[in-house]
């Protein structure tokens, strides 16, 4: 063999040599390649089942919060509903309980037989509601003294829950007025309750029609402590302290429903007109330095007329003197009190 036909063959080999080493190089390259892929792979797919977990866990608080929501908004609708079924037809109430909320307590004074004047005056006060006002409307009786009363108040209580019965001998001028009053700070003060449990307590009479969205009006801009309110007496003064306020209907202030209990002024005068001897209180003990006279928006009666009567009309919050239930249709049709009456195919009333 010569030198040429050995360099031939040895270039040859050569070239094979590098040919072989190429593939296998590029083979090894595409092994790497490849691992380098799956790697990406199983790399790409654990982050993305990452992510979708971090997102299941998002989306199942977001639908747990949801539910809680739901579950609050229901029970809360529920407590709502359950609230306004429990309501005492005769007492009235704003849903807010802001501090801005009037608290007032109106005790018609009556006795115990008169079932058919109170059944009637639920109709009237239940059928009202004021705004932002808390209005409690208790009938207010001495002690039971026939079966007959034990039985039918009893029920009575049972159904409406807004008698309050005191420890007294049925009278009206000889301390009913005060057994009244100074009973009420045992009887309301509570401890889990707000105070004063009432910013204002009235005594009415069982022929006193009260709008009680006018009266709480006038309420509004007055103070709460150490008030006296009414219809001034005699009839033709216009000044609230000089006299003293008619019982068709006057009110005082927390305060003085407290000074009434402690106080020995009034335990020491309890016979007379009882309009009369509470304003000798509240003269002798020196209360009442805030004084509101709502004359002519509370007055008697038009007929017949006196010097203590009025024309019914639109700025209205007392009507005293229904004596006859003529007189009392007569004032519920002049204020429109079946307005809200809504159709309904149960009933027809032209």
């Amino acid at each position: 063999m010569d030198f040429k036909t050995l360099s031939q063959s040895t270039t040859q080999i050569q070239i094979h040599i590098n040919s072989r080493g190429f593939n296998f190089k590029n083979q090894i390259m595409m092994k790497i390649a490849r691992l380098q892929g799956r790697h990406r792979f199983i790399i790409s797919s654990f982050f993305f089942i990452m992510f979708l977990c971090v997102l299941a866990s998002i989306n199942e608080v977001r639908f747990d919060s949801f539910l809680k929501f739901g579950q609050c908004a229901l029970a809360n609708v529920t407590s709502h509903n359950s609230s306004l079924e429990n309501n005492i037809v005769a007492s009235n109430s704003s849903s807010s309980s802001s501090s801005d909320e009037i608290r007032i307590l109106i005790g018609i004074l009556t006795l115990p037989d008169q079932y058919q004047r109170r059944h009637f005056l639920r109709l009237i006060y239940g059928t009202q509601s004021p705004l932002g006002a808390k209005v409690d409307v208790k009938f207010v009786f001495c002690n039971l003294t026939k079966e007959d009363q034990k039985v039918l108040v009893a029920l009575e209580i049972m159904r409406y829950d807004d008698i309050i019965i005191l420890n007294c001998k049925e009278n009206m001028n000889k301390g009913k007025t005060y057994t009244y009053f100074s009973s009420l700070p045992e009887m309301l003060n509570d401890t889990n309750s707000p105070y004063p449990p009432y910013h204002y307590v009235m005594k009415t009479d069982d022929d006193t029609y009260f709008r009680l969205n006018s009266l709480v009006e006038s309420l509004r801009p007055l103070p709460r402590e150490d008030l006296y309110y009414g219809y001034v007496i005699p009839c033709r003064s216009m000044d609230p302290f000089v006299h003293y306020m008619s019982g068709m209907g006057y009110m005082i202030s927390w305060d003085i429903v407290e000074w009434i209990r402690d106080s020995d002024i009034p335990k020491n005068h309890l016979e007379g007109p009882e309009d009369k001897v509470f304003g000798d209180w509240i003269r002798d003990g020196h209360r009442a330095k805030n004084r509101y006279n709502a004359k002519w928006s509370m007055y008697n009666f038009p007929e017949p007329p006196t010097t203590c009567t009025h024309e019914l009309w639109p700025d209205t919050i007392g009507v005293h003197l229904l004596k006859t239930q003529e007189k009392w249709i007569q004032t519920l049709k002049y204020f429109n009190v079946t307005d809200n009456l809504k159709p309904s195919k149960l009933y027809h009333i032209p």
